[in-house]
């Protein structure tokens, strides 16, 4: 891992909700930002972020995520996602993170992530998937 990364630095990236990426068990007049893609899309926005960071065969995987989601955004409204970095930890990144739509913020929380080398992890998983008898 590079140390170019610092606490502070921050990335803001806009997505449009749509229909994907809305509920739709309370009808089609409230297709709103459903939760599960928001984690989603903070956890995209930190790993993009972590990827100008990394060195060669390395990348990130998440180790733990804690949103609020207190904000209904409706469909084909964009939201802002920010992300903070709050602090590194050897190759352990904990993220700030906030949303805001045109109206509101609709969520904060924090999210961190593990810098591995991919071919270990890809050894390590084909070792545990021998172990548990799957492909």
């Amino acid at each position: 891992m590079k140390d170019t990364i610092k606490a502070g630095m921050s990335a803001t990236r806009r997505i449009e909700v749509d229909t994907p990426r809305t509920i739709d068990f309370l009808g089609e007049n409230l297709r709103v930002y459903a939760t599960p893609e928001l984690v989603r899309d903070f956890e995209i926005a930190c790993l993009e972020f972590l990827l100008a960071h990394v060195d060669p065969g390395e990348n990130s995987v998440g180790t733990g995520i804690s949103v609020t989601h207190g904000g209904a955004t409706l469909r084909g409204m964009s939201v802002d996602i920010t992300v903070t970095v709050a602090k590194v930890d050897g190759r352990l990144v904990t993220f700030d993170l906030l949303a805001k739509d045109a109206i509101e913020e609709i969520s904060r929380g924090s999210h961190s992530r593990f810098v591995v080398e991919v071919d270990k992890l890809r050894q390590r998983v084909a070792g545990k998937a021998a172990k548990a008898g799957v492909s």
